[in-house]
């Protein structure tokens, strides 16, 4: 038994010790900065494949049409159904904004796994400029958005130019839960993992890719049948020897209210996908939970009857775990009233082994109303 609480105190700190590291490898990004010049406009091509909609969707696919941007730009949407409630959003914006040119395509035949790259490869064929954007349906954006986006392909070394998303609307305790780890721990996370190497995936939220190096491993199509589409792309490009940038513009994904159901179905996909894409990292995340380490050190204590002093630690161990939780999400989410309550840093973080689990136990995934399962590969088949 004392071998066991030397373990749980050892793993407790370097729990601490890794949330530390997290946290100051956030501090030193430059996070929401601005550029200071809007000389750098080249012509963009935005693609957007669509499906459904809910009461956030046109205030999202608006925000697209309103750039405070000087070059040329153009908006490709893709459903695969005409009859989408989408597409009369679609038309209405459309009309509203004439200045802008948009096109909406009805894609039938898909080919693929993955829906939304299939719609993506039909749209990249029509695409008219070299710089290729491609945004999650959910993706608001704030007017100077593009020209901070364009601003890293100054440097002709760069190929693709990611950014963080915050989920904006937590409107119920599921979303608030779930929202501890996007807004607090993901992006931090990745931050992290940059210092010790130059970033190898993309971000899926809203990425910018240019068209040659697209082109060189054959385009979306070679990704219709993937899960991480966003990982994907981002490694084929990093292969190549280019280099993938991080713009320090946060995007805000909105989305209707979900239920707890909705979220763990969420949160497995999530997992399961980081496990396929990166074994090793993911089978490790766990080591930095200092809540849940911190948690069985303390029960295992108490069980021993241990010194006051090392109960004492396990609590200060938690207590820094909730106070950097909550000065990272406060960095990233200006809405003071959208950083989730402390409490829910406990639940999250003793909730995450057992997510963390669930991913090594099954391949299968909900994903877009359809039951799909993730092969050792990252690609999708259908089930059933």
């Amino acid at each position: 038994m004392h071998f066991l609480n030397l373990a749980l105190a050892g793993l407790s700190a370097l729990s601490c010790v890794l949330l530390v590291w997290q946290w100051l490898a956030a501090r030193k990004f430059p996070l929401h900065r601005q550029v200071d010049t809007t000389d750098f406009a080249p012509a963009v091509s935005i693609l957007k494949a669509l499906k459904g909609c809910d009461e956030t969707t046109e205030a999202s696919l608006l925000s697209w049409f309103c750039q405070n941007y000087s070059g040329s730009r153009e908006i490709l949407f893709a459903v695969a159904d005409a009859n989408d409630p989408v597409c009369n959003i679609v038309r209405k914006l459309m009309a509203q904004n004439p200045q802008v040119p948009a096109r909406l395509i009805v894609c039938d035949n898909l080919a693929g796994a993955n829906d939304k790259v299939a719609k993506l490869a039909r749209l990249e064929r029509l695409a008219a400029h070299d710089l290729i954007l491609i945004c999650d349906a959910d993706v608001r954006v704030a007017p100077e958005f593009l020209i901070n986006f364009v601003a890293s392909f100054r440097d002709e070394r760069i190929a693709l130019v990611n950014c963080f998303y915050r989920l904006a609307n937590p409107s119920t305790w599921a979303m608030k839960w779930e929202a501890v780890a996007i807004n607090a721990d993901f992006w931090s996370q990745v931050l992290q993992s940059a210092m010790l190497k130059p970033m190898d995936f993309a971000l899926g939220a809203a990425i910018l890719v240019r068209r040659r190096a697209l082109s060189e491993f054959g385009g979306f199509a070679v990704l219709a049948d993937c899960l991480a589409d966003d990982y994907q792309l981002g490694k084929r490009i990093s292969n190549r020897g280019y280099r993938i940038a991080l713009c320090p513009v946060v995007v805000e994904c909105w989305d209707s209210p979900h239920n707890w159901k909705q979220v763990w179905k969420h949160q497995l996909r999530w997992a399961r996908t980081i496990r396929v894409c990166r074994p090793a990292p993911y089978f490790f995340s766990i080591l930095s939970n200092g809540t849940f380490w911190a948690a069985l050190w303390l029960v295992t204590s108490l069980v021993t009857a241990q010194p006051l002093v090392e109960t004492m630690v396990a609590c200060a161990f938690v207590l820094l775990r909730i106070m950097l939780a909550r000065n990272l999400q406060r960095r990233f989410t200006p809405n003071r009233t959208l950083v989730s309550p402390l409490w829910l840093v406990l639940i999250k973080d003793l909730a995450q082994p057992v997510v963390w689990l669930a991913a090594f136990l099954g391949g299968d995934i909900e994903w877009r109303g359809r039951r799909m399962r993730v092969l050792r590969d990252g690609t999708l088949v259908k089930v059933g």
